[in-house]
């Protein structure tokens, strides 16, 4: 099915039949007071503008890809636009909760309009959904609401960045809770960070091609910036880096062991340009692909 687009925040309080937003480009929805529909066309949807939600008492399913999730708990999700959700409607919910709508108009002419795509949560699959808290839960519900409160008054040269202000202190929280995630989750992590190994060491024998993260990603059945926030959470270090750690091993081995020269080593490992391969191993030992050979030599 073709997803049905929401382009614009008055269209969903529309088709919500809520009152015209009190702002163009951002509102909070109250969960509470939405009405729940059977229309098909609203099964599969995009939207034109950034999605923070907070629920609780959600009974049914919603899929990322080919994956239903079920959701019977306070989970927070966050959804860049354009991306495609699919949600099993049902006119027996009463769901609890808040929806934060920011239409990317309203960033223009701040620093988070660019650096909102450094959060890598907006690309989270479903089961990757942030759970508080009770108190974690009332931290952002206030956040949440002191949003909703400023939008609400008479625009003025203060509420501009002020809200700004008050979605960058969300988006930081939202980060804070999300390693305090990772971290009580090790058990899990664990086990994901040894199928990486495993597949990357795999990946290696196999194939003399630069891997991507979202190759991994995809075999783990988790998003590329899930898979590196939480490598990076565990072991300092994200997805790429360690893919390049793994290289330079193998280049090592390669200039310690063979008698291939530095652009056959290049091509052997992936490289289209002998001169990338040389600038990515010298940042990562301080020394050239043929300096290393040469101490190698001496010692």
């Amino acid at each position: 099915m073709k997803p049905y687009t929401i382009r614009s925040i008055r269209e969903l309080h529309q088709l919500l039949e809520l009152p015209k937003p009190k702002h163009p480009l951002i509102s909070l929805i109250d969960f509470s007071v939405i009405k729940c529909y059977d229309d098909e066309k609203l099964e599969t949807v995009t939207y034109g503008f950034y999605c923070i939600a907070i629920k609780k008492n959600f009974k049914g399913k919603m899929r990322y890809g080919q994956q239903h999730f079920d959701f019977d708990e306070g989970i927070m999700t966050f959804y860049a636009p354009n991306q495609v959700i699919i949600t099993e409607i049902r006119d027996d919910w009463e769901l609890e909760g808040y929806w934060l709508t920011i239409h990317p108009d309203f960033l223009q002419g701040s620093s988070l309009s660019r650096e909102i795509h450094e959060y890598g949560f907006f690309s989270y699959n479903l089961n990757e959904a942030l759970h508080l808290s009770m108190e974690e839960e009332n931290t952002i519900n206030q956040l949440l609401l002191d949003i909703s409160k400023e939008s609400q008054f008479s625009i003025d040269t203060f509420s501009h960045s002020i809200i700004i202000r008050q979605i960058e202190l969300l988006l930081t929280y939202s980060n804070r809770f999300y390693n305090r995630q990772f971290l009580t989750r090790k058990q899990a992590n664990s086990s994901l960070l040894s199928n990486f190994e495993t597949l990357l060491n795999s990946y290696f024998v196999e194939s003399e091609e630069i891997p991507s993260v979202g190759y991994f990603a995809e075999r783990m059945n988790i998003s590329r910036n899930y898979l590196s926030d939480m490598l990076r959470s565990t072991t300092g270090q994200s997805a790429q880096q360690h893919i390049q750690q793994k290289l330079i091993e193998k280049a090592k081995i390669l200039l310690s062991t063979s008698e291939l020269n530095v652009s056959e080593i290049a091509f052997k490992l992936g490289f289209e340009h002998p001169q990338s391969f040389h600038k990515l191993f010298k940042s990562k030992t301080d020394l050239s692909p043929l300096e290393y050979r040469a101490s190698i030599g001496e010692n």
